[in-house]
């Protein structure tokens, strides 16, 4: 068989069945060689978006996604996806076209040095020289991005590789050398955290995006149940426990809840697992590391101590290591401390204001939320509706999906349609402002000719809100390229690709209009008209 038939046979074997990706010739061997495969090609219509689907796709799934681009050009234009991917820890496989292996590095059309320029934003890359070794590199592949602190893999295969034949071989037990990530947990570590808990007064978890990447969230809420512990999250760690849940306390961060930043403040142990503590979530790491002990649990050894120096490290699985903490028998009680908890978080009162005559988008993003299934994905944009949704989204057991540590406008089209391919029974909403809407549109033509039906949110303040907010904050109002104005017409582009069209612009009719735009059985654009100078924060 030829290298392409091998890549494809290679695929089915990790049981992928669907890549998203756009073609050109040096990456045209392997989509032949896909031609009569199972598995189902989508066309996005650009290359980053085919990164940010693939992404989608992976974090429903939980396992790893593929994406396919062609030398040159397309390969750089997937480098964005590659790195959204890689700074929310997503498991993906990307194959990209190469010239010939005669050609590298002799600059020709459409040569780039792709595993150059993606060593900052992927776990590990090939660059395929040798047919023989495809099987090999293919099944390392999958086993780099799904294992440990996961990420995205890069697979470079020049297109004289692709078309040479061979005698195919199952590739053995991956054996990679200096490849061994821990898992379980020091059992002298784990011991020393139950200690602390033990001695502690008023112990909190901060659970970030690790805990939901590796399928604690059960885990730590039956260890926070247990224990009396309260937990709150990172924006990555939303949707690791239910928001209404009594020992829940909101998202913490500059742009999470104030009682949750009290409850981070006041604690005398902070138990932090799968979080990096970027500056979005903690101001100050500095002075938290004097004030209180600190647990850093984390599958990634280079996290612990980057951001914040704690007391007690601890590398391994999430779900593992509170599988374990559950074993132990912990005789103390938290109820004051967490009485206190929920008597700051009745005195926080929230003094934003919204203008009248437009809609509220926290009250809509909690309303949209509550009547939104019960297993439902959201998916977040990026800018102000995406700290709106953060902060306002109403977990059950479904899934918020946004990128937070890379912060990539357009995400959020592209993610739900990986996503809504991933559980097509499943509702999904992407929620976007008009700036990250007008970044990946294009692939509302993916969604029609797919047929994949989900829903989409605007919330339309006719600027780059975020920037306009910022601008107005340190620039003394200084607004400059951040006006959208009223482009495009929103209702005939959602004709354009036959979606059904809501307009939303009045707070006593916002309800009634959630309940129709949910329930139709069609794909749907709403544009939730928001007052132009709102803000995030006041």
């Amino acid at each position: 068989m030829t290298g392409a038939d091998a890549m494809v046979k290679c695929l089915e074997a990790q049981g992928i069945g669907v890549v998203f990706g756009y073609p050109g010739v040096a990456i045209a061997p392997f989509y032949n060689s896909l031609y009569d495969s199972k598995i189902q090609s989508v066309l996005v219509r650009q290359e980053q978006n085919g990164g940010h689907a693939a992404s989608g796709y992976a974090r429903i799934t939980r396992k790893p996604a593929v994406c396919i681009a062609t030398s040159g050009p397309g390969a750089t234009n997937l480098i964005t996806g590659l790195a959204t991917a890689y700074a929310d820890s997503i498991p993906m496989v990307a194959i990209t076209g190469q010239v010939s292996t005669e050609l590298l590095g002799k600059d020709v059309f459409q040569e780039a040095d792709i595993t150059g320029a993606c060593e900052p934003f992927v776990k590990f890359s090939y660059l395929v020289k040798n047919v023989n070794d495809i099987p090999r590199i293919f099944k390392e592949a999958f086993y780099i991005a799904s294992t440990g602190r996961q990420g995205p893999v890069l697979i470079d295969v020049p297109i004289d590789i692709q078309k040479q034949e061979f005698d195919y071989k199952e590739p053995g037990e991956i054996s990679i050398r200096g490849y061994k990530p821990k898992v379980q947990g020091h059992i002298v570590q784990i011991k020393k955290v139950i200690e602390a808990i033990k001695k502690a007064k008023r112990p909190l978890i901060c659970a970030g995006g690790g805990v939901i990447l590796g399928h604690a969230e059960h885990a730590i809420q039956e260890f926070c149940e247990k224990t009396g512990i309260p937990i709150v999250t990172t924006m990555m760690g939303v949707g690791s426990i239910a928001k209404r849940h009594p020992l829940f306390f909101g998202m913490l961060g500059v742009n999470g809840k104030p009682y949750a930043n009290r409850a981070v403040s006041e604690s005398d142990l902070l138990i932090i697992v799968g979080a990096r503590v970027n500056d979005r979530a903690v101001g100050a790491p500095s002075k938290l590391e004097q004030d209180r002990l600190i647990v850093h649990i984390d599958i990634d050894t280079a996290e612990i101590g980057k951001n914040i120096g704690p007391t007690i490290p601890l590398v391994g699985d999430a779900r593992l290591i509170f599988e374990r903490l559950l074993e132990y028998e912990i005789d103390t009680s938290y109820d004051e401390w967490t009485d206190e908890l929920r008597e700051i978080k009745r005195n926080c009162v929230d003094r934003r204001t919204f203008h009248e005559g437009y809609i509220n988008p926290c009250l809509f993003v909690e309303h949209l939320t509550d009547r939104m299934d019960e297993n439902a994905v959201y998916v977040a944009d990026v800018g102000q509706n995406q700290l709106w949704s953060a902060d306002n989204y109403v977990m059950k057991k479904g899934r918020f999906l946004t990128t937070g540590g890379f912060g990539t406008m357009g995400y959020s089209i592209p993610a739900a349609l990986g996503a809504k391919m991933a559980a097509p029974e499943r509702q999904v909403v992407a929620v976007c402002g008009d700036g990250s809407f007008q970044m990946s549109m294009m692939e509302l033509a993916t969604m029609c000719q797919y047929d994949v039906k989900f829903k989409i949110i605007i919330m339309k303040n006719r600027y780059l809100g975020l920037v306009r907010e910022y601008q107005y904050n340190n620039y003394n109002e200084h607004y400059i390229a951040v006006s959208l104005e009223d482009i495009p017409d929103l209702e005939k582009l959602s004709g354009a690709y036959g979606m059904d069209y809501f307009y939303l612009k009045d707070m006593d009719l916002m309800d009634q209009t959630i309940e129709e735009f949910l329930a139709c059985n069609n794909s749907a654009l709403m544009v939730c008209d928001v007052y132009k100078f709102d803000k995030v924060k006041e």
